[in-house]
This record gives structure tokens, C-alpha cells and sequence, in this order.
């Protein structure tokens, strides 16, 4: 069976995990009475902490539990990884929609990660970067299906790690300004405009260096 057969399957994992995430942060909101993520805040709970952010790690773990038992080399494995990362992300913005009625723009912000600060962007950030992931993987996934290793160059390392860099700081900009500050510091922090310029230099950068990588940098194995 060519690699890309099973690329629906793993879409089809995806939108079921994105389903059980979207439930989970359904059922915060109703227990802490969230409508607005600016306004309406938790309080910090020593106890529950941890446990969110097991339950993110958990998450990545999954994913990329999924990539490793699905692909047979390790192109393959980190493509599917990359592709369940996408699509689950994707999904998940979709199943809250359906539930409950938000985003209601994709400007919407949102908290979207704990690991390891606190990360926040407009709903549609993450969605540009999930829909690079699909592209990126799957890619991956079809040359090893025409025989075809990927090999990243110099190049190619740079513009990731530096996009990533950039988009990660975007993210986690405001957190970073408020070090060392403590957790319950941290749980507090609101959002002050999205850094757009810095985020969007850093997409590029990582965009293009997945086309160097999974067009112009694959060679027959």
C-alpha cells in the first residue's frame, strides 16, 4: 500500500481527536463560565496546572505516536506527524464552531498553548501554520511514494529554525517580556496586539523552507 493511501485514515484520527479536545475546552469554559478569553479568566489552581499541561504534552505525544506507527521510514513517520498535527489542529477550530459557536473571527484570540509559556494569536495563526503542516507532510509523504529522500541543506535548516524562531516569539512575545515571572504571574497575562510583521516573516521563512525541502531538496534514494 503506497504511504499516501493512508493519509485519509490519519485525517480520520485527526478529526475524531480534534473532537475530544474541542469537548475538553467546552466543558472548562462551562465550568468557569468563559465566554470572553480576554475578560473572563480562571484563577490559577496549583493543583489543576500540571495537569493542563500533562494533558498538552500528552497531546504532541500522541501525534506523534500516530506519525511513528503509521510511517515506515523516518521521512514518512515525521510527515505523518507533521499532516495529524495540521489536520487535528484544523479540525479542532471547526468542532468548537459547530459546539458552541466560536471562533466567531478568525481574529478571534485565543490562548494556544501552555509549553513551556504561555502562547497567544488570533485563531487564525495557528490554522496558517496547521495548513503548512498538512501541505509540508503530506508532500514528504508522496516523494517517499516516488522513492525519494528528503534531504535538507544548510540552507533549508536556517530558514526553518529562523522562522520558527520568529513565529514562536510572536507567540510567546509577552510572556517572555514579563520573565522570571512565576506561574500564577503567567496565568494572568492578557495579550497585547498580535506582533503580525515578525509572525508573518517567520511563516515565510518556514514555508519556503519546506518547498527547498520537499521539492527542490528530494533525491532518489
Amino acid at each position: 500500500m503506497r504511504q499516501s493511501g493512508k493519509l485519509a485514515w490519519v485525517a480520520i484520527f485527526a478529526f475524531a481527536m480534534a473532537y475530544v479536545e474541542a469537548a475538553a475546552v467546552v466543558y472548562l469554559r462551562r465550568i468557569y463560565d468563559i465566554t470572553d478569553l480576554i475578560r473572563d479568566v480562571a484563577p490559577y489552581d496549583r493543583a489543576l496546572s500540571p495537569v493542563e499541561l500533562g494533558r498538552e504534552a500528552a497531546t504532541l505525544v500522541m501525534l506523534a505516536a500516530v506519525g511513528w506507527a503509521v510511517g515506515r521510514t523516518w521521512q514518512s513517520r515525521v510527515g505523518f506527524a507533521f499532516f495529524a498535527f495540521g489536520a487535528w489542529d484544523i479540525f479542532y477550530y471547526v468542532w468548537l464552531r459547530l459546539l458552541i459557536g466560536w471562533p466567531t473571527s478568525l481574529l478571534d484570540p485565543d490562548i494556544l498553548f501552555l509549553i513551556p509559556l504561555p502562547w497567544w494569536g488570533p485563531v487564525l495563526s495557528p490554522i496558517l501554520i496547521a495548513l503548512l503542516a498538512v501541505a509540508g507532510g503530506a508532500a514528504a509523504i508522496a516523494q517517499e511514494d516516488r522513492g525519494r529522500a528528503i534531504h535538507l541543506g544548510i540552507h533549508e535548516w536556517a530558514s526553518l529554525a529562523l522562522g520558527a524562531a520568529a513565529v514562536l516569539y510572536a507567540f510567546m512575545a509577552d510572556a517572555v517580556a514579563i520573565l522570571p515571572a512565576g506561574a500564577e504571574a503567567l496565568s494572568t497575562l492578557r495579550p497585547t496586539p498580535f506582533r503580525w510583521p515578525i509572525y508573518l516573516a517567520g511563516l515565510v521563512l518556514m514555508a519556503w523552507g519546506v518547498f527547498r525541502a520537499t521539492r527542490a531538496g528530494a533525491g532518489r534514494r
